[in-house]
């Protein structure tokens, strides 16, 4: 199981062809803090048809596309 697969699994059951989750909002569906490991996991989430659009470290948001 992927450390992050409870978050994908929520991304992946999205109707939107974009989302945007702030940081605190991807720690609390994923259950655990964010780290630079998320850079490393973030491929597992195309088998869920989504990707990682950008990551806004100012913002401290994350934007997600349907692949």
């Amino acid at each position: 199981m992927s450390k992050y697969e409870k978050l994908w699994k929520y991304i992946g059951a999205q109707k939107e062809n974009f989302l945007t989750l702030t940081f605190a909002q991807i720690e609390q569906i994923a259950g655990l803090p964010m780290d630079h490991s998320f850079l490393k996991y973030k491929a597992e989430l195309l088998e869920y048809g989504w990707a990682v659009k950008k990551i806004h470290m100012k913002e401290k948001t994350v934007d997600f596309t349907r692949d």
